[in-house]
């Protein structure tokens, strides 16, 4: 993977599974916005392994790249939750050369794939909450053929891979102010997974990905509404939560979806609070399809008695004032695609 210099231009790609994202920037320690762009997917390419369906996706992500004006080759690109494995692991306090060796030694207990088939990145971050004598580490690891298959998949179009990242270090980079200290928790509601990021000192602590997203909110209401897809749409993304609009018929129809979401986060919080019991949580914030359900926001707030606040993509960045109302219209969509643009260090 080449390395590039601070300020080299590079922009950011996001293969979602119904759209393409691109964002580009300009600009050293404060970016500004110079190209952005997004084009929608059948979902059934994005997940594809055929050949055909390949040449689709490429086909749309060399659109995407064409419509938004993008000026170079060089990428970053997002790596998606359910290809990557993240946890925080504790170990003892050592040199990096020595630190390094007893990571790659240990791995094959840390993660789910064979080491030999598995790409090992890790980040320190810091005292152990938990051992004096021990430091904290955030490790990832993403199975080899999936990186040489994308990396193959996107050079035949001309593009230089310079970095890989998940999705969710992006999302925090995205959507949380440099110098964050005190805990904020991240929820971002994909297609078919919600991602969430619990952060501490502006460094993920706990990440999980959580098998419910606003796929299995539209099944829930187009099965218990006895409704086709188009209009379960329209009615979860225009009444959600709200208990006294339609009856309650939606919230009824989607309530124990959305609960099952939630005692997830309840458990997330649960076991940061065991693991850090001194750092409570000071806000949760929200995007993706959990910023876009009616009054979702709400009941997490109530719920949790923490502050929610909705994600804005583009907090860090600059951008013409005239394009505000544009940007914050699409900023549910971006956080991923906008904090990967981000990227300082490469």
């Amino acid at each position: 993977m080449s390395m590039l210099s601070v300020g080299s231009d590079f922009f950011a790609l996001d293969i979602g599974t119904t759209a393409i994202r691109v964002v580009q920037m300009k600009g050293g320690k404060v970016k500004t916005l110079a190209r952005y762009g997004s084009i929608d997917i059948d979902p059934k390419i994005s997940k594809s392994d055929s050949n055909a369906d390949q040449q689709k996706l490429l086909q749309a992500i060399k659109q995407v790249i064409a419509q938004s004006g993008v000026t170079t080759s060089n990428v970053a690109v997002g790596l998606p939750s359910d290809k990557v494995f993240l946890t925080v692991v504790d170990v003892d306090r050592l040199s990096p050369q020595e630190l390094d060796k007893t990571i790659r030694f240990q791995a094959d207990s840390l993660i789910p794939t064979p080491i030999s088939e598995s790409k090992i990145d890790w980040a320190l971050l810091g005292d152990s909450p938990k051992e004096k004598s021990k430091v904290e580490l955030l490790l990832a690891s993403v199975s080899n053929d999936f990186i040489e298959h994308r990396l193959d998949m996107l050079e035949s179009i001309g593009l230089n891979v310079i970095a890989f990242e998940p999705e969710s270090l992006a999302l925090t980079r995205a959507l949380i102010a440099p110098d964050t200290m005190a805990p904020h928790l991240l929820l971002d509601m994909g297609d078919n997974a919600s991602d969430l990021v619990i952060t501490l000192n502006d460094s993920p602590r706990l990440i999980r990905s959580i098998p419910i997203g606003n796929e299995a909110v539209i099944k829930a209401a187009m099965q218990n509404l006895s409704i086709d897809r188009k209009q379960a749409m329209q009615f979860v993304y225009k009444f959600g939560m709200s208990k006294d609009k339609l009856e309650g018929q939606i919230y009824n129809a989607i309530e124990s979806t959305v609960n099952s979401l939630v005692a997830e986060i309840e458990k997330s919080i649960k076991f940061f609070n065991t693991r850090y019991p001194n750092n409570k949580l000071e806000k949760i914030i929200m995007t993706g399809g959990a910023a876009t359900l009616p009054e979702f926001p709400l009941m997490i707030a109530n719920k949790f008695g923490v502050s929610v606040e909705i994600g804005n993509s583009w907090r860090n960045v600059t951008f013409p004032s005239e394009k505000q109302n544009e940007l914050l219209a699409v900023s549910s969509k971006y956080a991923v695609a906008a904090g990967l643009a981000e990227r300082i260090e490469l």
